[in-house]
C-alpha cells in the first residue's frame, strides 16, 4: 500500500514541478568570477579521504605525465586522519593541499579546488585512477579540434581480473524497464572522441573558464555520484560538448575510498536519490522531463520490492519534484543533444588527418562505394550497427561519423540532425555534399554551410 502510495505522489509531483528554481545564496556566491586572471596550463584536482596508500602511487606517474605542461596539483586532503597533508608536504613538496579538518561531500571538496585553482583547464582525478603514459598529450588535441569544447574525457580500464565497470563512453539511452538509464558503452575499435554525455568526474579535463561559469560542481548532489552527469548536462543545454578521448586511458581501483566508508547499499541508494535530483534539476524541457520523469519511477516502483535503496528513493521522489526545475533554460534542443550521445553515434579518426577538413561528405549508407576523397574531407552516414568502417574508407577521410538506424525509422532522425550539425560546428565547414535525395529533410541542420545535393 505504501509503495503505491509513494509512487502516485511522486507521479502527481513530477507533473506539477516548477519549471524552474531560484538559485540559493550558495550558488550565487560559487558563480561569481574569479579573482585572477587565469594562466594556460592545467590544474590537476585531487579530493583524497584518508588516500595516502592510493595518491603514492599515483603522483609518480601523474608527475611525469605533466612534464612537458604548465601545471599545478592541488590536493583536498577531506578529512584525512592518516597525515596525508604532512606526508605530501615531505615527499611531494611541490603539491599544494587544500585542507578540510572535515570529510566534504565529492562537489564540496572539488569546489575547493576549483577555487584555489589557476589554470586554464581543470583535470579532476580521483586518486584511485593510474594515468597511461601520454594522457594528457589526447587531451590537449580534443580541445584543439572542437570549438567551445566543455570537456574531454578518458577511456577507463579496470585492473586485470576485476569486470569492466566503465568505459569512459557514457550515454544515456532507453533500456530495459528495471534498468538503469546510464551505462558505458564499450567503444568501438579505433573510436576516438566521440561525443558523450557527460565526463566522469575522476578522470576528466574541463574548460576551467566554463567550469567555473556554472561555480563548479553542484553540491546538492550529497555525498557523491552523479554530479559530473549534472554539470555535462547543463554544458549541452548552453552548446559546450563533451568527448571521449581513446589515447587518454587511466586504470581505476574502482570505489577504492567510498567503499571504505559506505555500504553497497548506501552506495546504491546515492546513486538513486542523485539522478532523482539530476531530473529535476537539470531538465528543462517539460515534456522531456515528463517522460524521463516517468521512466524514472516506473523502475523505482517495479525493483523497491527486492531493492530497499529503490523504495527510499522513491519516498523522496515527490519532494525533489516540487522542489523546481533548472535555474536557466536550455539554449540548446535537448532532444537532439540526447539523441546524440545515446550510444548511436560513433566517431572515428581518419588516416587522412593531416589538415583541417573543409567539406563535409553526407551518405545514406556506409556500405556505398566511396567516391573520390580527401584530407579535406569528413564523412557522416548512416549504417544498421555501430562498426568501425573498413580501413580503406578511413584512409579517404579526416573523419568518419556513423549513426546507427534502426529498421523503420524515418528521415529525420535526431541522432543524425545532431552529427550533423556538430560536425559542422567542430571543424568550422564550408560545403556540405549530399549524395543521396534521400538527405535532403537534413539539409536545414547543415547551415551556414552551403549545401549541394548530388
Amino acid at each position: 500500500m505504501l509503495l503505491s502510495f509513494h509512487y502516485a505522489s511522486a507521479w502527481c509531483a513530477g507533473h506539477l514541478r516548477p519549471k524552474h528554481r531560484a538559485p540559493t545564496p550558495a550558488e550565487l556566491k560559487r558563480a561569481a568570477p574569479p579573482s585572477h586572471k587565469l594562466l594556460d596550463g592545467i590544474s590537476v584536482i585531487i579530493p583524497s579521504r584518508n588516500g595516502r596508500h592510493l595518491l603514492a602511487a599515483q603522483l609518480p606517474g601523474l608527475v611525469r605525465e605533466l612534464t612537458h605542461f604548465s601545471h599545478e596539483i592541488i590536493v583536498v586532503d577531506n578529512g584525512s586522519d592518516d597525515r596525508t597533508a604532512d606526508w605530501l608536504n615531505s615527499a611531494f613538496p611541490r603539491v599544494l593541499t587544500e585542507i578540510s579538518q572535515e570529510p566534504l561531500s565529492f562537489a564540496r571538496a572539488v569546489n575547493r579546488g576549483i577555487a584555489r585553482s589557476r589554470c586554464t583547464h581543470i583535470c579532476l582525478l580521483n586518486n584511485d585512477m593510474l594515468l597511461d603514459s601520454g594522457f594528457f598529450n589526447p587531451i590537449a588535441a580534443a580541445f584543439e579540434h572542437s570549438p567551445d569544447l566543455f570537456c574531454a574525457t578518458a577511456q577507463i580500464r579496470f585492473p586485470p581480473g576485476v569486470r569492466r565497470e566503465e568505459t569512459g563512453k557514457a550515454v544515456l539511452t532507453d533500456v530495459g524497464p528495471r534498468d538503469f538509464p546510464v551505462r558505458c558503452d564499450e567503444p568501438l575499435a579505433g573510436e576516438d572522441q566521440t561525443w558523450v554525455l557527460y565526463g566522469s568526474g575522476g578522470c576528466s579535463v574541463y574548460d576551467a573558464a566554463k567550469l567555473r561559469d556554472f561555480g563548479g560542481l553542484d553540491e546538492a548532489y550529497s555525498p557523491a555520484y552523479v554530479e559530473d552527469l549534472d554539470i555535462g548536462y547543463r554544458a549541452w543545454q548552453r552548446g559546450w560538448p563533451s568527448v571521449y578521448v581513446a589515447g587518454a586511458a587511466v586504470e581505476h581501483r574502482h570505489r577504492a575510498t567510498t567503499s571504505r566508508y559506505f555500504t553497497p547499499a548506501q552506495l546504491e541508494e546515492m546513486t538513486e536519490v542523485n539522478y532523482l535530483k539530476f531530473l529535476t534539476r537539470a531538465i528543462a524541457d517539460p515534456t522531456l522531463f515528463r517522460r524521463l520523469w516517468k521512466q524514472a519511477i516506473r523502475r523505482l516502483h517495479l525493483i523497491a520490492p527486492e531493492k530497499p535503496a529503490a523504495y527510499r528513493a522513491l519516498k523522496m521522489a515527490a519532494a525533489l519534484a516540487i522542489g523546481g526545475g533548472p535555474v536557466e533554460p536550455s539554449d540548446e534542443d535537448e532532444t537532439l543533444f540526447l539523441a546524440l550521445t545515446d550510444g548511436s553515434v560513433a566517431v572515428f579518426p581518419g588516416a587522412a588527418r593531416a589538415e583541417k577538413p573543409t567539406t563535409m561528405i553526407v551518405r545514406p549508407l556506409l556500405t556505398l562505394p566511396p567516391h573520390t576523397a580527401d584530407a579535406g574531407q569528413v564523412l557522416v552516414t548512416f549504417d544498421n550497427q555501430l562498426r568501425t568502417p573498413p580501413e580503406e574508407m578511413l584512409s579517404l577521410y579526416a573523419e568518419v561519423v556513423v549513426v546507427r538506424r534502426w529498421e523503420g525509422e524515418h528521415h529525420p532522425i535526431p541522432a543524425f540532425r545532431a552529427a550533423l550539425s556538430q560536425t559542422i560546428h567542430k571543424w568550422q565547414l564550408k560545403k556540405v555534399r549530399m549524395e543521396s535525395r534521400l538527405m535532403e529533410p537534413y539539409a536545414p541542420d547543415c547551415e551556414p554551410a552551403q549545401c549541394v545535393v548530388v
